[in-house]
C-alpha cells in the first residue's frame, strides 16, 4: 500500500508529461490555426486561377493577368509545399502527446504495480517525445521561412 509520501512523488513525477502534454496542445492549436489559413490561401489562389483561365478562353487576358496566372501558379506550388510542413509538425505533436500520455501511464503502472525496472522505458519515452517536439519545431520553423518566401513572391509580382 502506498504511503502518502509515494502518492505525493507519483504525482509530481506525472506532472512533468501533464506539462508537455499543455505545451504541445498549445502548439497543436497554432499549427491548427497556421494549417486552416493556408488552406483557404490555396482554396482563393485556386478560386482566382479559375476566374483567369476562364478570362484566357474567352481571349480576355492582358499581359498582366499572364503575370498573374504564373505568379498564382508558382505561390501554389509553396503553399502546397507549406501545407505538408504544417502536417508534419502537427503529426510530430500529436504523437509526442501520446508518448507523454504514455509516460504518465508508465509513471503510474510502475509505482502502482512496483514495477521499478520501468524507469528506462519512461525516460526512453519521455526522451522519444521530447524529440518529436523539436521535430515537430523545426517544421514548424522551415514552414515559417516557406511563408516568407510566398510573401516575397507576391510582392514581386505587383
Amino acid at each position: 500500500m502506498f504511503v502518502a509520501n509515494n502518492i505525493v512523488e507519483v504525482i509530481q513525477l506525472m506532472l512533468a508529461p501533464g506539462l508537455m502534454i499543455s505545451a504541445c496542445g498549445l502548439l497543436l492549436l497554432g499549427m491548427n490555426n497556421k494549417y486552416s489559413i493556408v488552406v483557404n490561401r490555396i482554396r482563393v489562389l485556386e478560386d482566382e486561377k479559375r476566374k483567369l483561365l476562364v478570362r484566357s478562353e474567352n481571349n480576355e487576358t492582358a499581359l498582366s493577368d499572364n503575370v498573374r496566372l504564373e505568379s498564382i501558379t508558382k505561390q501554389l506550388e509553396k503553399l502546397i509545399y507549406r501545407v505538408k510542413l504544417v502536417k508534419r509538425a502537427v503529426q510530430n505533436y500529436t504523437i509526442a502527446v501520446a508518448f507523454f500520455i504514455l509516460t504518465s501511464i508508465f509513471i503510474g503502472m510502475s509505482y502502482l504495480f512496483e514495477m521499478g525496472n520501468l524507469q528506462y522505458l519512461i525516460t526512453i519515452v519521455f526522451l522519444a517525445g521530447m524529440l518529436l517536439v523539436l521535430a515537430g519545431a523545426m517544421f514548424a520553423a522551415y514552414e515559417i521561412k516557406k511563408g516568407y518566401e510566398i510573401i516575397i513572391l507576391e510582392i514581386e509580382v505587383e
